[in-house]
């Protein structure tokens, strides 16, 4: 079978412009394993700055106008107490509640000064860890750190014990293995903000 040469051409044109995209896209993108990384350094990065920052959060009334039906104010001028969010350094605690701290404190294999110093670290070392890993700062550290506070974690919920040990346990086993699939990942580690951190 003979081909011709406009069909020979053609051929020769449409083989030699793959490689040129293949090469294009190679210059502007990094390479999957850099990608994949990427993607679980910054949600790894997200989820612990995000949940170190809402241990600052807190909650007061403030003065609101009464909404009538269509959403305007009330032509009376009434006044209603709504409670709203707020963020400040007084509201910070480390645990998500006051109850779930009483019964950690009641478990005699949680020493009562090991809780406050860890309700104390957990909410900063999040953000810290969180902060650093978005920009790329020691990633290495930044996930051994991440993955040491998931393990801590998943030891208070197995002293929880029920639902809580279920649920939470299955949970930050996903994290763990999310930080250590990152750490195996992290020579591969690119848009850092600091070059001569990168790769610690």
């Amino acid at each position: 079978m003979t081909t011709s040469p406009d069909s020979a051409s053609s051929a020769t044109s449409s083989t030699s412009a793959k490689p040129t995209a293949c090469r294009c896209c190679a210059i502007w993108l990094p390479s999957g394993a850099s990608l994949g990384f990427i993607i679980l350094r910054f949600w790894l990065a997200i989820r612990a700055l995000v949940t170190g920052i809402e241990k600052f959060t807190g909650t007061k009334m403030v003065q609101s106008p009464l909404l009538d039906e269509f959403g305007n104010p009330d032509i009376s001028g009434a006044m209603v107490e709504v409670q709203t969010k707020v963020y400040g350094f007084s509201h910070y605690h480390g645990m998500p509640t006051s109850s779930l701290e009483d019964t950690l404190r009641a478990e005699p294999l949680m020493p009562g000064w090991m809780l406050t110093t860890y309700c104390y670290a957990l909410g900063p070392l999040l953000i810290l860890t969180g902060l650093t890993l978005l920009l790329g700062i020691a990633p290495r550290i930044s996930l051994f750190v991440q993955g040491l506070i998931y393990v801590s974690l998943t030891v208070g919920m197995i002293l929880l014990g029920g639902q809580n040990e279920i649920i939470g346990t299955a949970m930050l086993g996903v994290h763990t293995i999310m930080v250590a699939l990152a750490l195996k990942w992290v020579e591969h580690n690119r848009w850092s903000v600091c070059s001569c951190g990168a790769k610690c």
